[in-house]
């Protein structure tokens, strides 16, 4: 299985990847060498959204769809805002 992940920072920044294991790449984000995004904001990063996926292509496809969604979008998927999303 593969994951699509959001992360938020303690500066309330969002990040979002994808792995076949998300706690350890979470523990790669803490240290700083998981991507530059998480080596420049340290930590903690708090998991705040997670989808799964039969393989890595459909994992990377959603992922790109996120990057390219607004801050408010992402937020409303964040907090099961159905409704507001859709009108997003």
């Amino acid at each position: 299985m593969f994951y699509i992940y959001i992360l938020r920072s303690k500066s309330n920044k969002l990040y979002i990847g994808q792995t076949n294991n998300v706690l350890k790449r979470q523990s790669y984000h803490e240290w700083g060498v998981a991507a530059k995004f998480t080596s420049q904001n340290k930590g903690p990063f708090e998991i705040v959204h997670i989808e799964e996926f039969p393989s890595r292509k459909k994992a990377m496809t959603r992922e790109k769809q996120l990057k390219k969604w607004s801050r408010a979008k992402k937020e409303a998927l964040i907090s099961g805002n159905v409704k507001l999303l859709k009108e997003l």
